[in-house]
């Protein structure tokens, strides 16, 4: 038994309230050490008075990545503190218990002074509440300017809407008219949510550099033409969220221009992070202010000034109050500090008890995801290993497998069930450009989106096989002229979002790995949820490959009997129980 590598905190990451009464409990082994892992506990006060003795309760191995194995335990309690101690039985039979971070070799040695300590009222007072809505729900990402220009736009003011590549500084002309006109398109995919990277005023055609945050850009159109928007949207029982650019601003933002022309007079001064004055804003130059990646044209806030909260918290208040937006979506979240978006998040619950907060976060985010910041981030740990695997063959079977079990392991449970998990965005290639143009591997990558736990995240294009390289070129213009639409992966996208919408299984399931096979690249896993089984197969393999599980059963996506071959690069998803 390697005991350098059992971990555990006594905190809210390892330890937590799900609800009133039932606390889940994780500890982390070396990967295949433990034979059994046992949660013993009792409650405090009782303990110390010879009332009740030490109850035990198995824990359940939950996931597995390249070093560790993730156990986990929920347990019904009603007391005042709950203390708590490991037993570890290992492979090599040796037996030995930790308590407050120490290992005995006895148990009949715990004393309430060296068992873990946790209160049930404080933890039970920091429960990490998600919206119901969100578990499962799969998200549509709009870039406003890309999607459809809507019936009143002159094509003769913009540019070729069909140009590729696309340029930096090309205007097509989107506007919100055309996502209200197209929403039908949306609403028959099947979704459950429109994100729209920004709407506010801003020069540019991302919108990233806000000049106005109280203002729909011109371009896009009016505060009227976002109300029906999202009332439209509502009606049909889709959810809004709006990105939230709170990191930076632009240089013709009020109080940055202020700054431009007063200098150190300027009441604004303290809004920014300025180091001297007169401002160095040349490009390629870093400038003397703190900016989004060292460009002058993004100055970053000083979210620690309260005038500059309270002026971001008005923002919220005015999107969520006067247009009944659902949530938001924060750039560069992880360059503003946890003491901001703690407040942040206090306030978006306040407008909205039921909306969500998804930071933009690209690495491991746990920080992040305790319950008292976001719900979510934009899970490009999952995107990566999709697009390695599937896409660019970097990585076998089972290193996919290992960061899948990674992300389940080190993810509070609560924030795993509505991670956005994507293979496409307006920040990189399109999954398709990865994949040299093969659609057959999109159809994988997206399969492997609407069969895992979390909120899949599907690129507007996706569904008619989009592609692009890198930034601007991942933003072209939606395909609406039917003759270049791919209608076979449009009705491939509908079909699997269809079956994740009616299988609990597939949106909620706990994952468990089947057959991880790196010489034919063949991964299958089961997807469990109460009573119901779905096993999931498939074959990112050049060839065709034999897979004799559940032979007979009929396969959900083409509702033929699977016959326990796989053609080259395929997918089912079948009906166990």
């Amino acid at each position: 038994m390697i005991k350098e590598a059992i971990f555990h905190k006594m905190d809210k990451e390892y330890c937590y309230a799900l609800e009133a009464g039932k606390f889940l409990l994780k500890v982390r082994t070396k990967r295949d050490d433990m034979h059994i892992v046992n949660l013993k506990y009792t409650d405090k006060y009782a303990f110390s008075r010879d009332v009740v003795g030490i109850f035990s309760q198995e824990m359940t191995k939950v996931a597995t990545d390249r070093l560790f194995d993730y156990y986990e335990t929920v347990i019904d309690i009603d007391m005042i503190c709950l203390r708590y101690y490991f037993e570890f039985i290992g492979k090599d039979k040796e037996v030995t218990y930790y308590g407050a971070y120490e290992f005995y070799s006895q148990d009949d040695k715990f004393t309430c002074d060296n068992m873990f300590d946790a209160s049930q009222q404080v933890r039970e007072e920091e429960i990490f509440e998600t919206p119901e809505w969100a578990r499962g729900a799969v998200v549509y990402q709009i870039f406003p300017e890309r999607f459809a220009r809507g019936s009143k736009r002159e094509a003769k003011d913009y540019d070729d809407w069909n140009m590729a590549p696309m340029e930096y500084n090309s205007k097509l002309g989107g506007s919100l008219r055309g996502i209200t006109e197209n929403m039908s398109h949306i609403k028959e995919l099947g979704v459950d949510v429109i994100y729209t990277t920004p709407i506010f005023s801003a020069p540019s055609n991302h919108k990233y550099d806000t000049e106005d945050y109280k203002k729909i850009d011109p371009e896009f159109g009016t505060e009227e033409d976002f109300k029906v928007l999202v009332e439209e949207a509502h009606q049909k029982g889709l959810k809004v969220i709006l990105d939230g650019v709170f990191n930076h601003s632009g240089t013709s933002f009020l109080p940055f221009k202020d700054i431009m022309e007063k200098g150190q007079e300027s009441k604004y001064w303290d809004w920014y992070y300025i180091k001297d004055f007169p401002l160095k804003m040349t490009r390629g130059e870093k400038p003397n202010f703190h900016s989004f990646a060292y460009y002058y044209g993004m100055p970053k806030l000083n979210t620690a000034n309260p005038e500059v909260r309270e002026y971001i918290f008005s923002v919220v208040d005015y999107w969520m109050n006067e247009f009944g937006v659902d949530g938001w979506r924060l750039d560069v979240s992880d360059e503003v500090s946890h003491d901001f978006w703690r407040e942040f998040r206090k306030r978006v619950r306040k407008n909205n008890k039921d909306s969500i907060i998804i930071g933009e976060v690209w690495y491991e985010s746990s920080p992040w995801l305790l319950g008292d910041e976001y719900d979510s981030v934009m899970n490009y740990l999952f995107r990566n290993p999709v697009r390695d695997w599937i896409a660019e063959s970097k990585i076998s079977v089972s290193d996919f497998a290992d960061q899948m079990g990674a992300i389940r392991g080190r993810y509070h449970i609560r924030a795993h069930e509505v991670l956005w998990n994507l293979i496409d965005s307006h920040d990189a290639p399109r999954f398709l450009h990865f994949a040299n143009e093969d659609k057959r591997k999109l159809k994988l990558a997206a399969l492997l989106q609407m069969t895992m736990t979390g909120m899949p995240m599907v690129y507007y294009g996706d569904e008619y096989a989009m592609t692009g390289a890198n930034d601007p070129d991942c933003r072209r213009g939606m395909v609406w002229d039917e003759e270049k639409q791919d209608k076979d992966m449009f009705e491939y996208y509908k079909k699997i979002i269809a079956l994740r919408k009616d299988s609990d299984a597939l949106k909620k399931g706990e994952r468990i790995d089947v057959i991880v096979d790196d010489n034919n690249e063949l991964y299958a896993f089961k997807k469990i949820s109460g009573e119901e089984e779905l096993l999931v197969i498939i074959n990112a393999n050049n060839s065709a490959v034999e897979c004799d599980l559940h032979v007979g059963k009929t396969d959900l996506i083409t509702n033929t009997i699977y016959q326990g071959i796989m053609p080259s690069k395929s997918g089912v998803i079948l009906k166990i129980k």
